[in-house]
């Protein structure tokens, strides 16, 4: 065995003269690609023994079980850490910022492009333990092959290739001679990205060192896609919300009015009730104020169609009982077609809404009343938030249904009709003269 091992150790010749290095230091040493382990073993006369122990199978697999235990480590903080970045921007930039250096020294991610331009975001390693992160456009021509491909679902593997083409879009700032790999990063239909991870030559990107690649990018491609998954429904929300506002009603002569407007759900600027005015022919105008059964974004979807329908109808019909029953049947018609119950009121007062020192008592129409005296000088706006501060004070921040509140009274000579007040509000109220009625 020993012959077998060290083969230049020579029966009756000193140690030193076979030219192994490390045995007289004992512990493990490679040779001859083996790894070896040496122990001296003191014997009488002041002579020793040395045994020496091929230990590559051993050290190899305990190797292999420490660097599984790091992957496996690294890539549960990656999955903590991508956990919570809801915007593109931020879950491409930690993306980065994540694989440098466990991966590399410069880890570059391309987001598929979006209206003709592709963003990118770097992470180059600094001398302290946090990367430099940076970010740009590509220009408007056809992007890097190895990023096209990348885009494909492909993943390109000609190393020199990767190197000159990163090097060639300046994201390899002092990396002469490296090494790269690209791969994609897993979408919905497509890939969401590519990301492109770069490393001195010294340091080549074995099969182990692929696969850890790849599983990193599986995970940032989760993350991306739900980022933007959720920034594509947060653009939608904003479009329905931004069409569902209630508009101001239309000036009218001779009439003064005042809104207010608090959505039931604090995320959302819209809800179920809904206000406005149309003009009618013979110079008159028709105000109207409703209420869609329910909350949120459903009620929102429902009010638009309403509302639309409502736009529509008033063009045909300005006689306030035939066009209410057109706008009935058109309601009836739709919600039998898509198979709801939904409904609206045409006026809900805030005579209902529930509070005081339980939350169950009704505020009722004395309070209204009580409330109301002494108005009827005031501008039809402040009474619309008059209103609503009084309902608020009642509700005690509790939970509530939409609240609107639309006030009219009949404006004197040459008074000017206020604008709209964008005030935190309250349910529905109509005033003329001082009077108001639920």
């Amino acid at each position: 065995m020993a012959e077998r091992l060290l083969p230049e150790v020579a029966p009756g010749e000193l140690l030193a003269a076979a030219g192994i290095a490390g045995l007289p230091a004992g512990g493990d040493f490679t040779h001859h690609g083996r790894r070896l382990r040496a122990r001296q073993v003191s014997l009488s006369a002041a002579r020793c023994c040395w045994y020496v122990e091929d230990v590559t199978e051993s050290v190899t697999r305990a190797d292999a079980l420490l660097a599984e235990r790091a992957r496996s480590a690294f890539l549960a903080v990656v999955g903590e850490k991508l956990g919570n970045p809801l915007h593109p921007d931020r879950a491409a930039a930690a993306v980065v910022r994540l694989a440098v250096p466990t991966l590399a020294e410069v880890a570059v991610l391309v987001r598929a492009p979006r209206s003709g331009r592709a963003r990118w975001w770097r992470a180059t390693r600094a001398d302290d333990d946090a990367p430099a992160v940076d970010s740009g456009v590509l220009p408007a021509v056809e992007p890097p092959a190895a990023i096209a491909a990348g885009l494909d679902g492909g993943e390109p593997h000609t190393l020199d290739w990767l190197v000159e083409q990163a090097v060639s879009a300046g994201w390899l700032p002092g990396l002469t001679e490296a090494c790269a790999r690209v791969v994609p990063l897993p979408g919905r239909d497509a890939p969401a990205g590519v990301l492109l991870v770069a490393r001195r030559a010294t340091r080549w990107y074995d099969e182990a060192d692929t696969e850890l690649v790849r599983a990193f990018a599986a995970r940032a491609g989760a993350a991306l896609t739900t980022a933007l998954l959720y920034r594509d429904q947060a653009e939608v929300a904003d479009t329905l919300q931004a069409s569902l506002v209630p508009v101001e009603p239309a000036e009218a002569a001779g009439v003064q009015w005042g809104t207010a407007y608090r959505p039931a759900q604090a995320g959302l600027r819209i809800g179920g009730d809904f206000y406005g005015s149309h003009r009618l022919a013979d110079g008159g105008s028709v105000f109207f104020l409703r209420d869609v059964a329910g909350k949120g974004v459903e009620a929102a979807v429902f009010t638009g169609q309403l509302r639309q329908c409502l736009q529509a109808l008033h063009r045909v019909e300005s006689q306030p009982g035939r066009l209410l029953k057109l706008l009935n049947d058109a309601l009836l018609e739709t919600t039998r077609a898509q198979g709801q119950g939904r409904f609206a009121t045409m006026v809900l007062g805030v005579t209902e809404a529930r509070g005081g020192r339980r939350g169950d008592e009704q505020f009722g129409t004395e309070r209204l009343v009580h409330a109301l005296t002494g108005c009827h000088r005031m501008p039809a706006p402040a009474l619309a938030e008059r209103v609503e501060q009084v309902t608020c004070d009642w509700l005690a921040h509790g939970d509530h249904d939409d609240i609107a509140v639309l006030a009219l009274r009949a404006a004197g000579p040459g008074e000017r009709t206020p604008r709209h007040l964008h005030a935190v509000p309250v349910p529905t109220g109509s005033a003329d003269t001082g009077e108001t009625r639920p």
